[in-house]
């Protein structure tokens, strides 16, 4: 269910709660120098009436050259206020983008990787970069601004209101049209095109991110054309959206300008219609009505916000919809700290959200020191064993063990520790070979580095290289072929010397003769730890001690 307008708004101001103080400066600032601009004009006006003879009302000064003082100190005030009052607002705005940015990653941390997977990559790139970003406007211009609106209409009301109070209720009625009621209309109709927008806008990023990553194949089908013609169509939609858009705002500027020239020009009436009366002096009315048309600033800068508000609020629902997304699985802290000592499924059943059962009443025990195969084919449910003890997904029925705890009740961090695991594919980061291997350790030697790649058999491949170790990885690993990545993935888990090893078709990628290398290295090693082998291959099945066949979610 989407948030409304309002709500958005209020989770959004609940964040400035720590820069409260540089807020209200910010507030200050900016009443007292639209004050300073609007009263530029009006004294102005009563220098006039001076310079022709006519009484001016009491509060202003009484000579000509106090006046002119005046407007010198108002000048420049305006000119200091409004600097510092922008300086404030943008302290405020990057600040809470660094700390959004900070919470939004936090959540993804914690959502992941059940919750992420099969999530839409470049809407989770868009939230991360342009939705925070335009959230700029939000926190620079939107938070203090209303606030200057409303303290500044009020000083403005009461002033105008001292010549006439129907003056004053034409005034609040002018300020309320154009600084409320039209925001808010204009909000209505933009938000829907806003979010609509916004969400285009991630589609796009998807799509331009899955073409660049899948040039070749695109290259080697003769894919070009149809994937050409389908960017062409998402571009189009994304102008069709972005016209509405400006359409809105088009149509949302007219009415606010048409507004303020009908209050201003009814103010000058009114007062006139007052004049003729004998309500009101001359000097009510030209000063009445000059501080009338120059007034408006606050409450335009409000009506102006509407037009981008609608794409900030939309930004805004779907960074607190990353923020207050609730994980598959929460982290386990508080618990005792145990060490590795076998682990087991007892009658677990397991289905993914919105599929039929992976798992049903599996029962199976990975003994310390022995390796494990589990055998099958695609789709029996291999995979999803290893994810399940990870922790990354809560059983459905049964129970997952470590050292005889339910990992339900194992800190994950220790459950980290006690176990590496490494999948199908090896995700390689834009950085050295070397930094790729040391991921599996903080803080590891360079000779750590090395003794793991020997058992990866990948140390020879590395050394050839023109920079050894310091070889920098292209992005996603492109630069490697899918055996070497397949082969650092393995690095880094012997580098985590981890006891409980899990491996997810660990030589798919392999030629025999690396596969033997592999097999031998972790055969060697399973008096140190428990290794869980999942593969397809029988040639991989030759090492385990025990081997369990999978067929249709159970053990067969």
């Amino acid at each position: 269910m989407r948030r409304s307008g309002i709500r958005i708004m209020t989770e959004l101001i609940g964040l400035v709660r720590p820069l409260a103080p540089v807020m209200l400066a910010a507030i200050l600032f900016g009443t007292v120098g639209y004050l300073c601009a609007i009263f530029l004009t009006v004294l102005a006006g009563a220098g006039l009436l001076m310079g022709l003879g006519q009484p001016v009302p009491s509060f202003f000064p009484d000579r000509t050259s106090l006046l002119f003082s005046a407007l010198a100190v108002i000048a420049v005030l305006r000119g200091v206020l409004h600097y510092l009052e922008q300086q404030c607002n943008h302290d405020i705005a990057f600040r809470l983008l660094a700390l959004i940015r900070h919470q939004v990653f936090e959540a993804l941390r914690r959502l992941c990787p059940a919750k992420l997977e099969g999530k839409d990559r470049g809407n989770l790139i868009s939230i991360l970069t342009s939705d925070i970003e335009l959230l700029e406007v939000f926190y620079a211009h939107t938070i203090s601004p209303i606030a200057i609106a409303v303290l500044t209409s009020l000083v403005m009301i009461l002033f105008i209101g001292s010549f006439h109070p129907l003056c004053g209720a034409l005034a609040l009625t002018g300020y309320l049209t154009v600084g409320a009621a039209l925001p808010l209309r204009n909000g209505r109709r933009g938000r829907e095109a806003g979010m609509t927008y916004r969400d285009r806008f991630g589609e796009m990023t998807s799509f331009v991110l899955d073409s660049l990553r899948g040039l070749r194949e695109t290259l080697q089908y003769g894919g070009g054309e149809r994937r050409h013609h389908e960017l062409n169509c998402r571009s189009d939609e994304l102008a069709g959206c972005q016209e509405r858009l400006k359409k809105l705002e088009g149509d949302s500027g007219a009415v606010t300008g048409m507004c303020i020239s009908l209050f201003s020009f009814g103010m000058l009436f009114l007062n006139l219609a007052l004049c003729e009366r004998g309500q009101m002096d001359v000097s009510g009315v030209v000063l009445g009505s000059i501080a009338m048309m120059s007034s408006f600033g606050p409450v335009t800068a409000l009506s102006n916000l509407s037009n981008n508000l609608s794409q900030t609020l939309a930004c805004g629902e779907r960074v607190l919809s990353v923020l207050e997304e609730t994980p598959q699985v929460e982290e386990v802290a508080g618990e005792s700290e145990i060490s590795f000592d076998g682990a087991g499924l007892h009658g677990v059943t397991f289905s993914y959200p919105g599929s039929e059962t992976v798992l049903d009443e599996v029962t199976m025990g990975f003994p310390a020191g022995r390796i494990v195969g589990i055998h099958g084919r695609s789709g029996s449910g291999k995979s999803t064993i290893l994810k399940l003890l990870m922790h990354f997904w809560d059983v459905g029925q049964g129970s997952v063990k470590i050292s005889g705890r339910d990992v339900r009740e194992v800190n994950t961090g220790n459950l980290r520790e006690m176990e590496a695991y490494v999948t199908q594919e090896t995700v390689l980061f834009h950085d050295s070979i070397a930094a790729n291997i040391a991921i599996g350790k903080i803080g590891a030697s360079r000779e750590e580095v090395i003794a793991a790649a020997r058992k990866a058999s990948i140390h020879e491949m590395i050394e050839a290289l023109p920079r050894g170790y310091d070889t920098p990885v292209a992005e996603l690993g492109d630069s490697l072929s899918g055996g070497e990545r397949q082969r650092i993935g393995l690095a880094r888990a012997f580098l985590h010397d981890a006891p409980f090893l899990l491996l997810d078709e660990p030589t798919s990628n392999l030629d025999s003769l690396n596969e033997g290398v592999i097999l031998k290295a972790l055969k060697e090693e399973k008096e140190d730890r428990t290794v869980v082998l999942v593969s397809h291959r029988d040639s991989t099945m030759k090492i385990a001690d025990d081997v369990l066949e999978m067929q249709a979610g159970r053990v067969s």
